[in-house]
């Protein structure tokens, strides 16, 4: 009875790994590419379209390709997706995904609340059909994604959305500032002296940290704005250099701050089930 016990919980534990769920991957990008299909120059292409629409509109779209959803039926799998990422603003749940299974020869548009009325399933499902899997089928993954991707920002267009600014963009962390500190250190001492020469050591350190403040105001919020003002007026009146003496700051090669556009991923939107599958 012990080994029949034994050997009974072992076939259970196997049935239980082998019906084991894939995995939702974390959110990184507009375009997640987990076969390998999309070349780096591609994904770049479509995350530029995608982010071009989404400053525009405000409403967001996203991209996933895997091998397979199995055991589950991409259906299913999408709604776990669509649940983890929460594409699309919060309260105007604008969302659009994209998720093609390779290996399963399936694909599946879900389709967020607010953009059923310009996406009904219907028209998710020729979408599908006339522009994505006729690509597919010719093997070419990227032009049918890029040809799905275009069609449902057209179809996205026609729908009465808030303006982006209505949207609550997520606030950029300290993280992001601390990337800036040496660019606008540098910035802050080679046009501190310059203005401290054109204005004299009060009035230019006072102009040079209302500038620097103003940026930091737009990019960060107003805690970060008046630190980085009052850092900036105190560094430079503290310094008695000038770009005109000779122990002032020099524009010696400073460190290169970088480009890493930080999405900030999904807005919170909500999805119901609406879109459509195919396969090819």
């Amino acid at each position: 009875m012990r080994h029949f016990l034994a050997a009974l919980l072992t076939f259970a534990a196997l049935v239980g790994a082998a019906r084991a769920d894939v995995p939702v991957p974390p959110l990184k990008a507009r375009v997640t590419d987990l076969t390998g299909t999309l070349s780096a120059q591609q994904i770049g292409e479509l995350e530029a379209r995608i982010a071009a629409y989404e400053t525009r509109r405000g409403s967001q779209i996203v991209v996933l390709l895997l091998p397979t959803t199995k055991p589950e039926e991409i259906e299913q799998y999408s709604i776990r997706v669509a649940e983890a990422w929460k594409i699309g603003r919060k309260g105007v749940d604008d969302g659009l995904i994209l998720i093609v299974a390779k290996d399963d020869r399936r694909l599946r548009i879900e389709v967020g609340y607010g953009l059923e009325g310009a996406i009904p399933d219907s028209v998710a499902k020729r979408v599908i059909d006339e522009r994505i899997t006729a690509r597919f089928r010719d093997g070419d993954f990227y032009g049918g994604v890029r040809d799905g991707v275009d069609q449902l920002i057209k179809l996205a267009e026609g729908e009465k959305l808030p303006p982006p600014q209505a949207s609550a963009r997520p606030a950029r962390s300290l993280e992001d500032a601390f990337q800036y500190a040496v660019p606008a250190f540098i910035l802050c001492m080679v046009l501190g002296g310059i203005l401290k020469a054109m204005l004299g050591r009060f009035p230019g350190s006072l102009a040079i940290g209302a500038g620097l403040g103003l940026i930091a105001f737009l990019l960060f919020g107003l805690g970060v704005a008046a630190l980085a003002a009052l850092l900036a007026f105190l560094l430079n009146y503290g310094n008695t250099g000038s770009m005109s003496g000779g122990s002032g700051w020099s524009s010696g090669g400073g460190s290169s701050g970088g480009s890493s556009s930080s999405w900030g991923g999904g807005g919170g939107g909500g999805f119901g089930g609406g879109g459509s599958s195919g396969r090819w």
